[in-house]
């Protein structure tokens, strides 16, 4: 794999599996590093998860490019060695399995540190390594209720809690695990040491969420409702010709190019709107007199004029429109690739663009076991061997 990124150099080994670990070793691969997934014969439980093209989902795609894929049994102890022989060049180890069940299987961190003293060993959990929760089976809903996600999005009229639709804690968590590793990397080649990194999913929600979700909460003693400032509105707002829009105006310049673009002068003066706090105090009613304005006109027209008077505003745009949006397409986020197994291929680049070290990115994800061969040829075996493990179940290839 060539591939001249800024993580370029860097070993990864990827004993991950379903969305929080995959996406954040997927995110190193796409700036360089090399990235072996370690999957079991039968493949990860991804590649079982959304649309099959001929033996590649949806789901597994978009959380594996930027890899390359090497099945092992780790119930056989020859698939355990050859795990720990890929260790002895590996900058990075991370997995993601429930606290204690890597060390049971004879790769916990102070095992293969044994291995590779300077290695950053990273376990991504649900809960932690202690506490009530730490054993239990963890997937992305179990998070957004413990972490006050669901309560942040609860409806404001029935008051029931309500789960984002889609799996925020897991991506986040992956974002998160990315960032780590690398400023661990950028420690390790300052200070020449390696390290242990634990993440847990409940820990990356609740501090991602404490800015305006939870700040209320800040002053000891003096804790306020977290509710009563949260800047989460519903700003969705229906056109004449029955589209959607959303718009929002927080300085005062903004409200003046608001009321201007409706025409509503008289919502200058109006004494629940003549400051920015009297807005926030009398947020209902200001929704009501903007949505009621909106209505009378058609989604292009409105959204020119809010344009024209500097508003900040935009269509809500279903996730295949987007595909057509002219900034989206202005900025090339949206790539075709071509796959002599799959065809075509639509995926998003790497959002980071570098001046000087490009990002990877276009290297698709990979088929079960696709480098298997190539991988253990690295690490000094042989055809007969690799034949050998092939027929004693320890490994597959394509």
């Amino acid at each position: 794999m060539i591939n001249k990124g800024p993580l370029s150099g860097i070993k990864v080994v990827d004993l991950t599996a379903m969305v929080s670990g995959p996406a954040a070793t997927m995110y190193l691969g796409d700036q360089g590093a090399d990235v072996i997934k370690i999957e079991p014969l039968e493949g990860e439980l991804m590649r079982k998860v959304g649309t099959n093209n001929k033996g590649m989902t949806n789901s597994f795609l978009c959380c594996n490019r930027s890899k390359r894929s090497l099945t092992l049994n780790l119930k056989d102890d020859k698939g355990v060695d050859i795990l720990k022989n890929l260790v002895k060049e590996a900058d990075v180890f991370v997995q993601n399995f429930r606290p204690g069940v890597a060390d049971r299987m004879g790769l916990g961190e102070k095992e293969l540190r044994k291995i590779t003293p300077q290695l950053i060993y990273v376990s991504i959990s649900g809960f932690g390594e202690n506490g009530p929760y730490s054993g239990q089976r963890v997937y992305d809903p179990i998070i957004q209720a413990l972490s006050g996600l669901a309560d942040i999005q609860r409806d404001k009229e029935t008051k029931i809690p309500k789960m984002v639709r889609t799996i925020i804690p897991d991506k986040t968590t992956a974002l998160t695990a990315a960032q780590a590793i690398s400023s661990a990397l950028f420690y390790k080649e300052r200070h020449g040491k390696g390290q242990h990194i634990k993440l847990a999913m409940i820990d990356v929600m609740i501090a991602y969420l404490w800015p305006e979700g939870s700040s209320a909460l800040s002053f000891v003693g003096k804790e306020g409702d977290p509710t009563a400032g949260q800047l989460g509105l519903d700003l969705v707002y229906k056109t004449k010709d029955k589209k959607y829009i959303t718009a929002g105006a927080v300085t005062d310049k903004e409200w003046l190019g608001i009321c201007n673009a409706m025409d509503r002068k008289d919502l200058l003066v109006d004494e629940r709107f003549n400051t920015a706090r009297q807005r926030i105090l009398h947020k209902t009613e200001r929704r009501s007199a903007i949505a009621e304005e909106i209505l009378k006109h058609n989604a292009e027209s409105i959204l020119e004029k809010f344009h024209k008077n500097d508003v900040p505003s935009a269509p809500i745009l279903t996730r295949t429109e987007l595909i057509e949006n002219k900034q989206v397409i202005t900025n090339k986020m949206i790539e075709i690739h071509e796959s002599k197994y799959f065809g075509k291929i639509r995926a998003p680049r790497p959002a980071a663009i570098y001046s000087v070290s490009p990002t990877n990115g276009r290297m698709l994800a990979p088929l079960l076991g696709e480098n298997s061969y190539e991988i253990l040829e690295e690490i000094g075996m042989n055809d007969k061997e690799i034949k050998k493990l092939i027929k004693q179940k320890v490994i597959s290839t394509i």
